[in-house]
């Protein structure tokens, strides 16, 4: 549904926030304003000239072009900040009440057939305001309502007119039903979207929150495991150690060669309850190294070739000028996840492409695998949502983009035109990069 006055796009917010419904609301209100102003301009014309009735011209045209001059202020408020405060809104009502409260003094009164736009006041304040502040704008129209029955300009009819005054009554009371009822309609259903997609906001928010709460339980799991295993890990490595010294062992190639390769499952071992302590959560691993990107990138992509040398891992860097960054063991994490769910997803071929430009560090990793399902794609990144069909399927994706979000950046998802998948790390550079350590050389790699 089109705005009765269209407004230009300079007048309002490039982008208001998902839950400015107040804001919204604020701008139904300004339109429904035009449509006021618009018509008590033609209304007092039409009567002071076609049907000779004589009005107080002057006085009664001030308060449109008061009206006109609140909806500019009131656009560029909308303009500067898109917050809208109850005490505004009710302010904004309260200021058509009274100038309709004037224009009816002027005008008869309370023998007015017009004095029912009242009414519209009060359902706006009904949806729009709390309830204390509802009843605050009910008591108001009252007592205008009730003041303009005693106090009033009567309306002088020429002599044309004479008895007719209750035909005209009944004539301006039924084309005031019609405004009231046309524009109930119009505006109520604007205004219970804005709500709606407020509450839907509210909603994203509340599922956003819970996801949150996951990873803190994620977070102390894997706390409670790490400290667990590591008491027991780091005695094995003492012991192991022990054992490469002992002169039997140390004379026996077989069992220096299998008590060497237990030194690395242990270390391995070790590296993976790391990894998951790191991926539940932290923001920053211990530790960090500051590294030149490619480098960085280099590295995660050969220890990958390493463990799936099945697998074509191909790595790509544009021609840019790259900071040294803090090499963040959570990033390393979250791209490892990224191409084990690629080797997951059935691809042979896994593309890394690492790009820039003047604010992010833009990380895609491309597969010729099955791709993602219309529904994985609708809730990416959501917990256990997964193609796998096996329980815990998901988490990567869940972590990861909560890793990357943590940071301050974001992940997309699509397919690829000629099959397979593509996964778009967007990571902040003011966030990466090492200050006061430059630019890494092109050359390196």
């Amino acid at each position: 549904m089109t705005a009765p006055f269209p407004l230009k796009r300079r007048w309002l917010p490039r982008q208001w926030p998902a839950d400015a419904a107040s804001a919204k609301n604020m701008l139904l209100l300004v339109q429904l304003r035009w449509i006021a102003i618009a018509g008590q301009i033609a209304t007092i014309l039409i009567v002071h000239f076609a049907m000779g009735i004589a009005l107080p011209l002057p006085a009664m045209l001030l308060l449109p072009g008061a009206a006109i001059l609140v909806n500019i202020v009131t656009l560029a408020m909308l303009r500067r900040r898109p917050e809208i405060a109850p005490l505004e809104l009710f302010i904004a009502l309260l200021f058509d009440v009274l100038s309709l409260s004037i224009q009816f003094y002027l005008s008869g009164g309370a023998t007015n057939p017009f004095i029912s736009l009242y009414l519209l006041q009060v359902a706006l304040s009904a949806i729009l305001l709390d309830r204390a502040s509802a009843w605050w704008m009910v008591a108001i129209t009252a007592i205008c309502a009730s003041i303009l029955t005693v106090a009033y300009r009567p309306l002088l009819l020429p002599s044309t007119m004479a008895g007719r005054l209750f035909d005209l009554h009944i004539a301006g009371a039924w084309l005031c039903f019609i405004m009231i009822a046309v524009l109930l309609i119009q505006f109520m259903t604007r205004i219970n979207r804005n709500l709606q997609a407020r509450e839907a906001h509210l909603a994203a928010m509340r599922q956003h929150a819970a996801e949150e709460e996951h990873i803190v339980r994620m977070g102390l799991l894997a706390s409670g495991a790490a400290h667990e295993l590591g008491t027991p890990l780091s005695s094995l490595s003492v012991i192991l150690g022990d054992w490469r010294h002992m002169p039997d062992i140390a004379g026996n190639p077989a069992l220096a060669e299998d008590l060497a390769e237990m030194q690395a499952q242990v270390l391995r071992c070790k590296a993976i309850v790391t990894g998951i302590l790191l991926s539940a959560g932290e923001a920053r691993g211990e530790a960090p190294e500051v590294t030149g990107i490619r480098a960085f990138i280099g590295a995660i992509a050969q220890d990958w070739r390493t463990i799936h040398s099945d697998i074509i891992l191909g790595c790509e860097f544009g021609p840019h000028d790259y900071p040294r960054i803090v090499a963040d063991p959570v990033i390393r994490q979250a791209l490892a996840n990224l191409l084990d769910n690629a080797a997951e997803a059935g691809a042979t071929h896994i593309d890394l492409i690492v790009g820039r430009d003047s604010s992010q560090l833009n990380i895609a990793v491309r597969d010729n695998g099955q791709g993602f399902s219309d529904a994985m794609l609708t809730e990416f990144g959501k917990p256990y949502r997964s193609t796998k069909g096996k329980q815990g399927g998901g988490l990567g994706l869940f972590l990861v983009v909560n890793v990357v979000r943590k940071l301050g950046g974001d992940v997309t998802a699509s397919n690829l035109p000629d099959g397979g998948a593509q996964v778009l790390l967007r990571l902040p550079l003011p966030t990466l990069a090492y200050e006061g350590s430059g630019h890494e050389p092109h050359h390196e790699r």
